[in-house]
């Protein structure tokens, strides 16, 4: 299994209506993308200074499934119209899992 995780920190801008339309964005790809396997979408909490804002974490059955989530037109209407306008600081990590 092919996991991709993403923290998102956003900019002061961002209002509790751009984070919902960024989470509601993002929980419509797996519907869409057939290749994605498990997709969790999360808010921090808060509860530590220095955090990012959301987190993504995505699985595939492999690289092959990212490849094609990654280049998807609604995947990067999301990012070009919900994300990139307020985003402050991106970090990602792809991995393999049992």
């Amino acid at each position: 299994m092919f996991r991709h995780v993403v923290m998102m920190k956003l900019t002061e801008s961002a209002t509790d209506a751009h984070f919902a339309a960024i989470v509601t964005g993002l929980e419509a790809l797996p519907a869409v993308i057939p290749e994605i396997v498990s997709y969790s979408i999360g808010r921090d909490l808060n509860v530590q200074a220095g955090s990012f804002d959301l987190v993504l974490v995505a699985d595939f059955h492999d690289q092959a499934g990212f490849d094609v989530y990654n280049a998807n037109e609604d995947h990067l209407e999301v990012i070009g119209t919900h994300i990139k306008p307020f985003l402050a600081e991106r970090s990602a990590v792809q991995y393999l899992i049992d």
